[in-house]
Formats: structure tokens, C-alpha cells, sequence
């Protein structure tokens, strides 16, 4: 298998790592892109960027009041 950040994977397609990303474990070496874009396009004076680690997403919350989203305008 394969280790990363401590945790070993079987070999073979991992679609989801305990820190978001999905990876390829092979005997040579493991491969791994994330599952989350990161937000770029937000009224950065209003919102904040909050890692959701069940969603493996960033939500973006008005800073004043985190139960309310805001709009995003572009990921990367």
C-alpha cells in the first residue's frame, strides 16, 4: 500500500482521503489531486473562507454572520 500523512491506502483508486483528495496508489508511487477549489472571487471584505471538512469544500460565510453564504464569483 501506500502511506500518506500517516494512514496507509491499499493499492489501487482511493477516492477520498481523510484529508480530501482522491488518489491513485500504485507500487512505484502514489498520485493525488484535491476535491476542493479554493475560493478567489468573493467580496473579501464582507466574507470569509471556512474549510468544510465534511464537504470537502470552502464555504464562504459573511463575516458579521457565519450562518449566511456568500456569493462566489470564481474558484481555483
Amino acid at each position: 500500500g501506500c502511506i500518506l500523512d500517516g494512514k496507509l491506502y491499499p493499492f489501487g483508486e482511493i477516492s477520498r482521503t481523510d484529508n480530501c483528495f482522491r488518489c491513485t496508489c500504485r507500487q512505484e508511487a502514489m498520485t493525488c489531486c484535491s476535491l476542493f477549489h479554493t475560493p478567489v472571487g468573493y467580496d473579501k471584505d464582507k466574507c470569509k473562507v471556512i474549510f468544510n471538512e465534511k464537504s470537502c469544500n470552502y464555504d464562504v460565510v459573511q463575516k458579521n454572520d457565519p450562518s449566511k453564504e456568500c456569493f462566489v464569483y470564481s474558484r481555483v
